[in-house]
């Protein structure tokens, strides 16, 4: 299970409803933050998210909205006494941005900070998943990304491994880890024998700043939730598109034919704070399965119930 919490669903300025665009996904204790603007270290603060856990950030572009939040963050977090690394991703420029600010306040980092300036193709591996970068189409570089968790082991059948002879104990374990192992009679039992298929893992994107483009489609192909910028409705279709932006139905038909589960709609222009439900109903038209999200929305994505 995935939960993500965003807190912040803004475009270019807050409003009293919506902070700059921030998004955390909760992974098994870990958490992966997907863009921080100004503002954001007090609600992750409010959403009580923890200083001290392990942390990756990834940047989307250098824009104000999507990157200013982050020295405060990381001067807070020392403050409140985090000591885990934290590893940071994006695109060029970002270590220079961070250093020189980090400088000039003579912020005091108690910590290692890690930061990685990556482009197009994997940007993260760990033993669970994989991070996967593509180039958007904005009026500056602007990264997407994919986080796809790897293969999850099978179901085991215990009823399986008994008839087979493997007795109770370390055996099923090496089993369920995917080793063969071999019996006092010689015989080698595999995992197969005794468990399902592998399972495939949870894949969430998240789009940053873009117009539409065929690497969004690509690298959202089957993910069970993509969170996908929606700055204007379609009736401003063509400013979106001249500034490098999507609109609520054009980010419903990138899901649609990339066969997501669920679409989430961020990044909302200010001027729709008080009639964000036209960008909604112009997405469930056109992709049904489409939220509008809001600050300190939470989402719990679970694995599919098998068929």
């Amino acid at each position: 299970m995935i939960e993500v919490i965003f807190l912040g669903t803004s475009a270019s300025i807050p409003t009293r409803e919506r902070g700059l665009p921030c998004i955390v996904l909760r992974r098994k204790g870990e958490l992966l933050m997907f863009d921080c603007g100004e503002g954001a270290q007090r609600n992750f603060l409010q959403a009580k998210l923890g200083v001290n856990r392990p942390m990756r950030i990834f940047i989307s572009h250098l824009h104000g909205d999507h990157v200013l939040g982050l020295p405060g963050l990381l001067s807070s977090m020392s403050l409140l006494g985090r000591r885990r690394a934290v590893f940071i991703y994006g695109p060029k420029g970002l270590r220079s941005l961070l250093n020189t600010t980090l400088s000039l306040i003579r912020s005091n980092i108690n910590y290692e900070i890690h930061v990685m300036e990556v482009t197009s193709g994997i940007v993260c591996e760990t033993e669970e998943y994989v991070v996967k970068a593509e180039w958007g189409v904005h009026s500056v570089p602007n990264l997407m990304y994919r986080i796809e968790e790897r293969e999850r082991p099978g179901k085991f059948h215990p009823e399986r491994a008994l008839e087979l002879g493997v007795p109770r104990g370390p055996l099923w374990g090496q089993l369920q880890r995917g080793k063969e192992v071999t019996l006092e009679d010689g015989r080698i039992i595999r995992p197969e024998d005794v468990m399902d298929a592998p399972r495939p893992g949870l894949k969430v994107v998240y789009t940053g700043d873009t117009g539409p483009c065929e690497e969004i489609a690509s690298l959202s192909e089957g993910a069970d939730l993509l969170i996908h910028e929606a700055t204007y409705s379609d009736n401003m279709r063509e400013r979106a598109l001249v500034e490098g932006h999507s609109t609520a139905k054009l980010a419903a038909v990138t899901a649609h034919e990339a066969h997501v589960r669920r679409l989430v709609l961020t990044h909302i222009s200010a001027r729709y704070s008080q009639n964000d439900w036209i960008l909604e109903k112009e997405a469930r038209e056109v992709f049904p399965a489409t939220i509008m999200a809001r600050d300190f929305l939470k989402l719990r994505i679970e694995y599919p119930a098998k068929l």
